[in-house]
């Protein structure tokens, strides 16, 4: 029989429905049952494409026994931390308290007030060598909260006050202040990253595309070799590795090896969103026609299998099929025999690192870029993958996940408005475009607000910061694109928005009439994407370049120089932060334009195609910086100016070219 969840829009949740665990969503039911009964809470928190929350649903979810105990002895709440970022956020602290890494699944104990006495994440179902079995915690648990509550409660305690403890360390001054956060993160990033595979750190390795990010940035500026070398070993190995999909396009989560050969087979639009423009800008700055194509083939990726019919992205799709992780992208010599033939097999087999022995479970291997080819065998393998590519199609898919999540779709959204300028295909700005209309469509609130998560045609959750911060910058982006003021007109009620709703001295991470929790949390720290934080503070600097209001960029400084100390000893956690900070820093060149968008096309063009990290771009018509310009000898001109000056206006592509050089 059917649990609660079934009536959940979630994916995830309903993943759940049909466990004899008696599970709640997160809400006043939940906490109204444990308090009656006085039970303590156990949360659990995961997500549809979550590996590791499908193996303990199975172990230990549907396992009557445990499923038992948690009934009697527990009220059992489960949490999408897609559609509730602010609770992930919030508990996984509790693991790190604990000196622990935090990861997913999730699993938290509470008492009936939300106060937290004890997580972790993956439980086994049995004992295992330093660690207790599932059944051996809730039982430990369980006979604390009977017998020992006091105690239990003043561990609670301990927990309320690390909360504070790390928001007050957060916040505190830096002394000195550094004289270039930036460059000095980007520098140390550079000799942090592997001499040989690119990436930073061993196994497992993530992209840290905020980290890259910020090293082209620096290079911009700087032009230290270092920085771009970095940058370019990472770009060329994971494209090359297993982590990117050779047949279908688009990157997996991360590698578990430090070579990228073998993936987390997990997709994620926020990954790909992201990798997208850091390719797109990478393009822009080098040329490498091999950036071009992996930004190419991502997208194709995205508009083929995260694409809802309305322009919509959906969420992600599963590591698993057919109950075994990876099953859908592994091959073995014998397969590419039986679709290929002994020739085309053998080719296969070298261009793609294939052997008899495998580099993956049961003798297959996950496909990699292992050799150089010559153009005409570049020639051959695209008819190959093609092949190949048609013969997965038969296999059965991993699961998708088919939330159209507000932040995520930005992150995408600003993906293809980098594609858009850096090749001008104008199938990338359609697809922006149609992503932005369905956001407007389905995930606006009546208030001019927006909802978190969208499924089945239901909107739920009022967004966190994240959402309102990286949809501004997205919209920004579209209208550099293509020029529509409604973009930025919109991207500049979303801005107010996050100075009404989420400022206080600062900037929070949930607004200050959503629901309520036992911390108001602050979530400055980038992660698998950059923290709505710095999104905001950088869509803050670029309205204040757009709209010349001051309140923007004061507060922008303002939170820039609360995190100025954090930033220095932890570059890593605001790598997208000191991004913004080197946007501020460097003071963004501004590139008005008259004579409109298709008069103007050519220095429009031409400025969409350099690679200028810090830079504005608007018609005249549209910004307070263009009154008083106008055309030049009747010709449509550009105005590059940075800094309270002005260069005189262009009216060639070859003069604007120079102007931004």
């Amino acid at each position: 029989m059917p649990n609660r969840l079934a009536t959940e829009s979630s994916p995830y949740l309903q993943q759940h429905a049909d466990n004899p665990v008696d599970w709640y969503p997160w809400g006043e039911e939940a906490f109204a049952r444990a308090r009656a009964a006085n039970k303590p809470v156990h949360l659990s928190v995961g997500y549809f494409a979550c590996h590791w929350c499908h193996v303990m649903a199975h172990e230990c979810f549907e396992d009557p026994e445990i499923a038992r105990v948690l009934n009697d002895d527990f009220v059992n709440i489960k949490v999408d931390r897609q559609e509730r970022p602010d609770i992930d956020d919030l508990y996984q602290r509790v693991v790190q308290m604990m000196g622990q890494s935090g990861g997913w699944p999730l699993t938290v104990f509470l008492t009936p007030e939300q106060e937290p006495f004890f997580a972790g994440t993956y439980f086994a179902p049995e004992d295992r060598p330093g660690r207790p079995g599932f059944p051996r915690l809730l039982r430990g648990l369980s006979q604390a909260w009977r017998n020992r509550q006091d105690e239990v409660r003043e561990n609670c305690k301990q927990f309320l006050r690390g909360f504070q403890v790390h928001d007050e360390q957060l916040l505190a001054a830096a002394d000195p202040p550094q004289v270039d956060g930036p460059g000095e993160a980007a520098r140390a990033f550079a000799r942090n990253t592997d001499p040989v595979y690119g990436g930073l750190g061993r196994a497992p390795k993530f992209p840290n595309p905020s980290c890259s990010d910020l090293m082209l940035r620096v290079y911009r500026r700087t032009r230290e070799p270092q920085l771009l070398a970095a940058v370019e070993r990472t770009l060329e190995h994971m494209a090359g590795g297993g982590i990117y999909d050779h047949l279908g396009g688009g990157f997996a989560r991360y590698s578990v090896d430090e070579r990228w050969t073998i993936p987390h087979f997990e997709k994620m639009l926020y990954d790909n969103g992201q990798l997208v423009k850091l390719y797109a800008d990478a393009y822009r700055l080098t040329g490498r026609p091999a950036w071009r194509r992996v930004f190419e083939e991502c997208i194709a990726y995205v508009l083929r299998d995260l694409t809802h019919p309305e322009g919509g992205f959906y969420a992600s799709e599963d590591a698993d099929s057919e109950g075994e992780e990876g099953r859908f992208y592994a091959w073995s010599p014998r397969e590419l025999h039986a679709i290929l033939g002994e020739d085309d097999a053998a080719f296969a087999c070298r261009a793609y690192g294939i052997g008899e022995r495998g580099n993956f479970a049961q003798d297959r291997s996950v496909l990699q870029r292992s050799v150089a080819l010559e153009e005409p065998e570049e020639l051959r393998l695209e008819g190959v993958r093609q092949r190949l590519f048609a013969a997965r199609l038969r296999r059965v898919r991993p699961g998708r996940d088919e939330n159209v999540l507000t932040a995520w779709n930005a992150l995408m959204i600003q993906g293809l408005c980098a594609a858009y300028q850096a090749g001008g295909a104008p199938a990338h700005l359609r697809a922006a475009r149609a992503s932005a209309d369905f956001l407007a469509t389905h995930l606006a609130s009546a208030d001019g607000g927006l909802y978190r998560a969208w499924r089945g045609g239901v909107a739920k959750v009022p967004g966190f910061l994240d959402d309102y911060g990286f949809l501004a910058n997205a919209l920004l982006d579209l209208y550099e694109s293509a020029f529509d003021k409604r973009d930025l007109d919109r991207s500049l009620e979303l801005v107010d928005q996050v100075l009404e709703n989420f400022w206080d001295d600062g900037l929070y991470f949930t607004p200050r009439n959503g629901a309520s929790l036992i911390h108001r949390p602050l979530a400055p720290f980038d992660g698998a994407w950059p923290s709505g934080t710095s999104q905001s503070v950088l869509a803050l600097l670029r309205a204040h370049e757009m709209s010349g209001r001051q309140r923007y960029f004061d507060c922008a400084q303002r939170v820039l120089a609360q995190f100025d100390a954090a930033a220095a000893r932890d570059a890593f956690g605001f790598a997208h932060l000191l991004a913004a900070q080197e946007f501020a820093r460097v003071g963004p060149v501004t590139v008005v334009f008259c004579g409109g968008r298709e008069h103007a096309a050519s220095l429009i063009e031409t400025a969409h195609r350099q690679y200028l990290p810090s830079r504005v771009l608007a018609l005249a018509e549209h910004v307070p910086l263009g009154e008083g310009r106008g055309l030049v000898d009747g010709k449509p001109a550009a105005y590059v100016c940075q800094n309270q000056f002005c260069l005189p206006p262009v009216t060639s592509a070859a003069g604007l070219r120079d102007c931004l050089a």
